[in-house]
């Protein structure tokens, strides 16, 4: 690997990414290295009022300014958000894009989650996996000389197994920064989300206030409905990882497991990536 890494982050929604590896991502930025977020739908589903194409223009200008925010490149595929399929032009899709970023960890959502677009999601990347080096399919792109680490984000599913972190990171440092991404996604943090958990009326209407707000109350309740408080979850990992000292002060986290069907986590690898 060269001395920069290229970091890709394949969420299902345009938030996705952001709400599960914004403090990696922004760690990644920090330190000099490449970072590419994707969106694989349009999130042109999630609205209690607007409707498709308004929406799904307003989530893409809502990339573009966390793509500002956070230093990064964003690109969102135009299939619509609800209907994701794992079909044979979806993995194609997947595998040009992924050869075409070239990176040497790609992160993305597990197999068993709530929703149809999450799981085929996870499906297309571990599709694309193994072939990511083969020359003979998708001949038009050139084949990666090696298949990166693939690592599936933090979620709360149990069945039919259980989230078990190889990976458990301090990202306490640039909390503030993944807020700032997440502010960027206006539709969905202060609009769709509280409409689902029914608490719009608790959203403020100024900006400044809307930002406060979800630095505390809202994403606290956004952690609490969705068991994302991955510091409190995997605090014993983090002692592992960091003493405990350090790991009582860790205030958020964010967690990594790995998959099977990318490279191996060597220990080399592990201090590669994970260098923080």
């Amino acid at each position: 690997m060269s001395d920069t890494l290229q970091l890709l982050v394949i969420g299902p929604h345009p938030d996705d990414c952001s709400i599960k590896a914004g403090g990696i991502a922004a760690t990644y930025v920090e330190a000099g290295h490449d970072v590419t977020f994707l969106s694989a739908t349009d999130g042109s589903a999630g609205h209690h009022e607007m409707g498709r194409k308004e929406l799904a223009a307003r989530r893409k200008r809502e990339t573009e300014d966390v793509a500002e925010t956070l230093g990064i490149e964003y690109d969102v595929f135009d299939i619509e958000d609800g209907w994701l399929e794992p079909t044979k032009e979806n993995r194609r899709r997947f595998i040009r894009y992924i050869r075409t970023v070239d990176p040497d960890l790609v992160l993305g959502p597990r197999p068993n989650d709530y929703h149809p677009d999450h799981r085929y999601c996870a499906q297309l990347l571990q599709d694309a996996a193994y072939v990511l080096i083969v020359p003979n399919v998708c001949p038009d792109t050139p084949p990666l000389e090696e298949n990166p680490v693939i690592g599936y984000v933090a979620d709360h599913f149990r069945k039919p197994a259980p989230f078990e972190p190889d990976v458990v990171l301090d990202v306490t440092d640039v909390e503030e920064r993944k807020i700032d991404a997440l502010h960027c996604h206006e539709s969905q943090m202060y609009e769709w989300l509280p409409y689902t958990f029914d608490e719009l009326e608790s959203v403020p209407e100024d900006d400044d206030a809307r930002r406060e707000w979800l630095a505390d109350d809202g994403l606290g309740h956004l952690s609490a409905n969705t068991e994302m408080n991955v510091a409190d979850r995997f605090r014993e990992e983090l002692k592992a990882r960091y003493g405990a000292e350090h790991s009582a002060e860790v205030t958020h986290a964010e967690a990594v497991e790995i998959s099977e069907y990318g490279a191996p986590l060597t220990d080399e690898r592990r201090d590669e990536l994970f260098f923080f």
